[in-house]
C-alpha cells in the first residue's frame, strides 16, 4: 500500500509541476463557482449544462445527501437504493450488486467514474464515498455517447441501455480540509478513515484512505452452499488519490488513482480471499474557444481474485484456489461545439482493451481455464438542438467489439479463435419546459451486448460454459413529467418500456455446489411505472417517496419452462421514503424505509427461487458540535434493518438483520 501511494504522489507531482502557468483570464467552464457547479450536470453531453435543458429524468446526489446514507454493505450502489425505477442488492460487504435497473438485470445502467466506465459489479465495492462531489443518475435510454464495459467477469459485459450513474469526483477545491474519523460496530467491525484536501484556482487535490477489520456475520442462507460454521473474516485496506492543474488557456489535467484490497475468508477452514482492485482516470480538457471544447480521457481497471474452494458437501477439504484476473482500459475523446445559442454537437470516439484469465491453482500449480482478450471501438456523433421552450436530442453510434481466445481449458480453442460483433445504434430525446414549474420529455434508444468470455466457455469455479450463446439487442423507451406546485413541493411520474432480443440472461442450475449458467431467453419485456414526490419545508426538514411498479416477461416458445416467466432480479414493485430532520443542538436524524416486493433468480419456472417481499428501515443519527478554534466534530449512528429483518437473497446469501456502526469525526 505505502510504495503504491508513493508511486501515485510521485507521479501527480512529475506532470503538475510540468505544467505550464494558469492564464486567469481565459474562461471555460473549469472557472464555475461552488454555486454555479450546484446547477449543473456533466453526464449528458460531457460539459457543463444545466438539468432542465436534458432530455433523460436526471437525479442529483449532492455531498450532503451521501454523508446522510447509513453504512450498509459498504457499496457505492447503495447511494441509490432509495431512487424510483431500480432495485439495489448488494449481498455482502466483498460481495457484489445483483440488483436490477428499469426492469431489467444489473447490467444495463452503465456505471461512470468522471465521465469514463467502471464495472457495476465490482468497482462499487472498492471506492470510498468521501472522493464524491455528487453522483449524477440519469435514467431511461442513455445517450449514445457512452460505450458498453467489457467485463468478462460476474454477468459479463455491461450496457447503459436503462440509463448511466455517474460517480463525479470532486474538484474545484477551494481551500485546505482534513477529516478523521474512527468507529465500530456490530460484528466487532472496527476502522478509520483519513481525508485531506486542498487548492487554488489553478491547482487541488485530495488524498486519502481507509482501513476496516471484522468477525463478519453469517451470510448464508440455512442449508446452502456457503455453509458458514464460524464468524467470517472481513479486512479492507484503501488508499486514493486525486489532483487536477489548470494551465494555459482554458486548460486541464486531471488525475485520480484508487487501490482497494479486500483479504479474509468466508468461515470455513480452505475458503479464504484475497481481492486487490486499482482504478486509475487520467483526463485532459482544453476549452479551445468559447464555442469549442476537447477532452481527453484515459483509464485503467485492475481487478486481481483469489479464492479458496473446498470439497463441500464432500468435505471440508481443500480442492483448488481459483484465480481471476481482468485488468480493462477505457479510452474517449470528445469534441463539443456550441452553436446557436446554446445547442451542442457532440462527436467522439471511445475505445476499450480488456484481458481476462481464469485459473485453478493446486498446490501452486496453475491450470488455465480461459485465457481471453476483447477490444470495442465506436464512434459517436450527437445533436442537442436548444429551440426554446423545446429541447431535441438526437443520435447515433458504430460500434464494434471482438473477443480472441488464446486458451479454453488449457488447450488452444479449436475452429475460429476469434468472434467479431458490429452494430449501429441510435438514441433520440425530447424536453418541453411548459414553464419553469412543468415540463415533459420522452426518450427512446437502442443497445447491444455480445457474450462475455466466461459466458461462452464457463470456467471451473461455477460458470457452466454455453458455446451457442448469443448477442443480445435492446431497445428502451420513457415517457415522463416533472412539476413543481410550489418552490417546496417537486412531483414526478416517469412510464418506460425495456426490450431484449436474444436476452442474455444468468440463471441458477445447482445451488449445492453453486453453479450458473447465461442463455438466450428469446424476448424479454419489461415495463414500469414510477411515481415522485420530494417536499423541502426548510432547512430542518424535508422527505421524499417513490412508488416503482415493475411487470416483466421472457417470451421463448420453444422452452414452455421459461416461456412467460419473469425476468430474474427484478421486483414486482419497490417503495422508498426519507426524511431529514434537523433538531436543535444541531442533531440531524435521517430515517429511511426501503420496500422490495416479490423476485426471482432464474427463468426457469421449474428450478427459479422466489424471494420477498420485504420491509428495510434505516436510520441515521448525526451530532454536530460547535466550532471552536478552527476545528469542527461531531458523531454519528448507522441503525441498519432496525426491525431486524433476516431473509434470503440470490445465490443462497441471506440478509444478517440489524446491525449498527457508531463513529467519531474531527473536520479542521
Amino acid at each position: 500500500m505505502k510504495r503504491l501511494t508513493s508511486k501515485i504522489i510521485a507521479f501527480m507531482s512529475a506532470a503538475l509541476l510540468s505544467a505550464t502557468p494558469l492564464n486567469a483570464s481565459s474562461p471555460s467552464v473549469f472557472e464555475l463557482s461552488l454555486d454555479e457547479l450546484a446547477r449543473v450536470v456533466v453526464t449528458d453531453t460531457k460539459v457543463a449544462q444545466s438539468p432542465d435543458s436534458v432530455t433523460q429524468k436526471v437525479e442529483i446526489l449532492d455531498a450532503e445527501e451521501i454523508n446522510r446514507h447509513t453504512s450498509l454493505k459498504r457499496n457505492l450502489s447503495e447511494l441509490l437504493i432509495y431512487k424510483s425505477g431500480l432495485f439495489v442488492n448488494a449481498l455482502s460487504r466483498n460481495d457484489a450488486n445483483w440488483g436490477s435497473f428499469g426492469g431489467l438485470g444489473p447490467k444495463y445502467n452503465g456505471y461512470l467514474l468522471d465521465g469514463l466506465p467502471i464495472d457495476c459489479f465490482v468497482d462499487t465495492m472498492s471506492l470510498d464515498p468521501w472522493i464524491l462531489e455528487r453522483v449524477e443518475l440519469y435514467k431511461g435510454p442513455a445517450s449514445v455517447m457512452y460505450s458498453n464495459y467489457l467485463s468478462m467477469d460476474f454477468s459479463g459485459n455491461q450496457t447503459p441501455l436503462t440509463g448511466i450513474t455517474n460517480f463525479v469526483l470532486k474538484d474545484g477545491i477551494a481551500g485546505p480540509l482534513t477529516r478523521v474519523r474512527l468507529g465500530g460496530g456490530s460484528y466487532r467491525t472496527e476502522g478509520g478513515k483519513f481525508y485531506h484536501q486542498n487548492g487554488n484556482p489553478r491547482f487541488n487535490y485530495f488524498i486519502g484512505g481507509g482501513v476496516e477489520n471484522s468477525d463478519y456475520a453469517d451470510y448464508g442462507a440455512p442449508g446452502s452452499w456457503l455453509n458458514i460454521l464460524r464468524a467470517p473474516s472481513y479486512v479492507k485496506r484503501s488508499a486514493y488519490a486525486g489532483a487536477s492543474r489548470k494551465f494555459g488557456a482554458g486548460q486541464k489535467f486531471s488525475l485520480f488513482a484508487n487501490r482497494t484490497v479486500h483479504a479474509g475468508d468466508a468461515g470455513r477452514p480452505n475458503r479464504d480471499y484475497d481481492h486487490g482492485y486499482d482504478v486509475l482516470n487520467l483526463t485532459y480538457a482544453n476549452q479551445i474557444s468559447e464555442k469549442i471544447n476537447l477532452q481527453l480521457k484515459g483509464g485503467y481497471r485492475g481487478y486481481d481474485r483469489y479464492w479458496g474452494e473446498d470439497n463441500f458437501p464432500a468435505d471440508l477439504g481443500l480442492r483448488n484456489h481459483s484465480v481471476v484476473k481482468q485488468k480493462i482500459m477505457p479510452f474517449d475523446f470528445s469534441i463539443n461545439y456550441r452553436h446557436k445559442g446554446e445547442s451542442l454537437l457532440t462527436l467522439g470516439m471511445d475505445s476499450q482493451f480488456a484481458a481476462y484469465k481464469n485459473f485453478s491453482e493446486v498446490n501452486g500449480l496453475r491450470t488455465v481455464d480461459v485465457d481471453a482478450a476483447s477490444v470495442s471501438r465506436g464512434f459517436f456523433l450527437q445533436e442537442k438542438l436548444i429551440l426554446g421552450k423545446w429541447i431535441l436530442r438526437g443520435g447515433g453510434r458504430l460500434n464494434r467489439a471482438s473477443h480472441s481466445y488464446a486458451l479454453i481449458n488449457g488447450a488452444m480453442p479449436a475452429g475460429d479463435s476469434t468472434k467479431t460483433w458490429s452494430r449501429a445504434l441510435w438514441s433520440f430525446g425530447a424536453r418541453y419546459n411548459k414553464s419553469q414549474n412543468l415540463a415533459f420529455y420522452a426518450n427512446a434508444g437502442t443497445s447491444f451486448v455480445a457474450p462475455a468470455a466466461k459466458q461462452i466457455w464457463g470456467t471451473a469455479s461455477g460458470q457452466i460454459a454455453n458455446p451457442g450463446i448469443r448477442e443480445e439487442n435492446g431497445a428502451g423507451y420513457d415517457f415522463g413529467m416533472e412539476w413543481r406546485p410550489d418552490s417546496k413541493l417537486t412531483l414526478g411520474a416517469r412510464a418506460l418500456v425495456n426490450e431484449l432480443d436474444n436476452a442474455i440472461i444468468d440463471n441458477v442450475v445447482s445451488r449445492n455446489p453453486s453453479r450458473t449458467q447465461s442463455v438466450n431467453s428469446g424476448k424479454a419485456r419489461s415495463y414500469g411505472l414510477e411515481l415522485m414526490a420530494e417536499r423541502k419545508e426548510s432547512e430542518r426538514l424535508r422527505w421524499f417517496a417513490n412508488l416503482t411498479r415493475i411487470s416483466s416477461k421472457v417470451e421463448n416458445p420453444l422452452n414452455a419452462d421459461h416461456d412467460g416467466t419473469n425476468i430474474p432480479f427484478v421486483p414486482d414493485y419497490a417503495a422508498n421514503a426519507g426524511l431529514k430532520i434537523l433538531l436543535t443542538g444541531e442533531v440531524t436524524l435521517s430515517p429511511y424505509v426501503h420496500v422490495a416486493g416479490n423476485y426471482y433468480d432464474s427463468t426457469s419456472r421449474s428450478g427459479r427461487t422466489r424471494f420477498g417481499p420485504y420491509q428495510i428501515i434505516n436510520l441515521k443519527i448525526q451530532k454536530e458540535f460547535p466550532e471552536k478554534n478552527g476545528y469542527e466534530s461531531g458523531f454519528f449512528i448507522d441503525l441498519n434493518n432496525i426491525t431486524d429483518k433476516r431473509y434470503e437473497m440470490p445465490w443462497q446469501f441471506q440478509e444478517t438483520g440489524f446491525n449498527a456502526y457508531i463513529g467519531v469525526e474531527a473536520r479542521f
